[in-house]
């Protein structure tokens, strides 16, 4: 025996069961869930998008709420999406949580207070000013990720990082 859920949604009244709904979203996507979703034929929909695909009722219209009751009315198993607990924060320590796994933190530790030109996490050259890095780098026909000069410990790091062709400088 079909079950047939009758109320109202948004004033209108409506008549329901649970097959109408089935055919209402077989053919039909479901739309990236928000914190609430409904399963109709193990997919899981927003309860709005179902209860509009059905009524015909404009989403703004009924509540959340109202749609989740309905369906739960009808047989449908309804559901909140658990949301993720945030991850907690990198270990200062820990050089796994580091860029490159410490790496390259451990590649420029000779450099501390110079000036050095990197590409990808290589040192191409070290020197004490920005000119001599450009000097070196036009010199050599080199092209460079990243210019900056590796701070002393305690300080902080000044430079710039491009793509661009630091060799032509002006």
């Amino acid at each position: 025996m079909t079950t047939i859920v009758k109320g109202r949604i948004a004033g209108q009244p409506f008549a329901l069961d649970a097959d109408q709904v089935r055919q209402a979203v077989a053919g039909v996507l479901p739309e990236p869930l928000h914190e609430h979703y409904v399963v109709i034929d193990g997919r899981r929909f927003p309860p709005k998008q179902v209860i509009a695909a059905v009524t015909g009722l404009d989403r703004a219209d009924f509540t959340t709420h109202q749609a989740r009751r309905t369906l739960r009315r009808l047989g449908f198993l309804t559901g909140r999406r658990a949301t993720p607990p945030p991850p907690p924060p990198p270990s200062r320590t820990d050089k796994s949580t580091w860029p490159h796994q410490g790496r390259e933190a451990e590649a420029l530790r000779p450099y501390m207070g110079k000036w050095v030109a990197q590409k990808g996490i290589e040192v191409l050259f070290a020197a004490d000013t920005p000119g001599q890095i450009f000097d070196w780098l036009e010199r050599n026909d080199q092209y460079a990720d990243e210019m900056f000069k590796v701070p002393e410990p305690g300080s902080l790091a000044e430079g710039w990082t491009s793509k661009v062709d630091i060799t032509r400088w002006p």
